[in-house]
């Protein structure tokens, strides 16, 4: 089919847009990651698409098609954490503290299963360019409980057009879509939104491919929580929403950097403050419970202390 239809299909305005079939969103990602049509017409095909704003059959259509090129590697007992690939500016990363955390845990709870976590990254992507998941794992060791997936081994498609997406410098669906693919078939996937509208499309796009999905919101597009918040789930069809305080937890955090840089935060993750060590620490408990570890917050942050 010409790709040209699909450029008219999302790209014509108000009167003329219409909703693609999952057939049409396969074989357009498709024709995109096999680079069988122009940098031109995928550019078109993008923006048109995120102007006219994709629907959910749309975006778990997409997901789909992402997932016929993808390499899988099984992480047992896993929760996979949903970073934005653009980046962060505001916060550093907590996710180089949780090996220690865990393995602490682990060490003096043996009645609980085994949590690992499961990151991806990449180079960075539109729109915000900050520091990346991957910068931070390049300067890290591996651990036994923190697992990093490079999008060049595991869809080298979708990396493939990073500067592609530079060039257009704005959001498309692949933002949307790529925070959860599950390259290590975790049992449980968690993301983050901060508009409600989202939390919908994002149970709605991923519930298929892990025992359980839900939403947190959080700091920069990251699972990594540094205020107070709420997360979502659903439950019997329903969206159940909890919401949490740090101030419960004796945690009082207020910092916030402009534009931090890689090696502002390594010198946080070689000498975190109590805050920030605080801060990880809630953010596993949140994590223990998303995994059906501990039946509370509270339970998860006495045993973590």
């Amino acid at each position: 089919m010409s790709f040209k239809k699909y450029i008219k299909a999302v790209g014509t305005g108000p009167k003329g847009n219409r909703e693609l079939t999952e057939f049409e969103v396969i074989d357009a990602i498709e024709s995109i990651l096999e680079n069988k049509v122009t940098q031109a017409q995928i550019g078109a095909f993008l923006i048109g698409w995120r102007t006219k704003l994709e629907t959910d059959g749309e975006l778990t259509a997409a997901v789909k098609a992402l997932k016929k090129y993808m390499k899988f590697s099984k992480v047992e007992n896993s929760l996979e954490l949903g970073y934005s690939f653009d980046g962060r500016v505001n916060n550093p990363f907590l996710f180089p503290l949780y090996e220690n955390i865990l393995k602490e845990f682990h060490e003096k709870n043996k009645d609980i299963t085994p949590l690992n976590l499961v990151i991806s990254g990449d180079l960075v992507q539109p729109a915000k360019n900050g520091l990346t998941t991957k910068e931070i794992f390049d300067s890290l060791d591996a651990g036994q409980y923190v697992h990093y997936f490079d999008r060049v081994e595991y869809l080298k498609e979708l990396s493939i057009l990073t500067p592609l997406r530079h060039e257009l410098g704005l959001r498309t669906v692949f933002n949307t879509v790529e925070k959860l693919l599950n390259p290590g078939l975790s049992e449980y996937g968690v993301t983050t939104a901060f508009h409600k509208p989202y939390v919908k499309k994002y149970l709605a796009m991923f519930k298929e491919y892990y025992k359980e999905v839900l939403v947190v919101k959080a700091a920069e597009g990251s699972p990594e929580v540094f205020g107070n918040g709420k997360y979502w789930k659903e439950v019997n069809g329903e969206i159940s929403e909890v919401s949490f305080s740090l101030d419960d937890f004796g945690i009082i955090y207020d910092k916030a950097y402009e534009n931090i840089s890689l090696e502002e935060a390594l010198e946080i993750i070689k000498n975190p403050s109590d805050e920030i060590l605080k801060l990880a620490k809630f953010n596993i408990a949140l994590y223990l419970v998303f995994a059906n570890r501990v039946d509370s917050l509270e339970d998860a942050w006495k045993r973590l202390n």
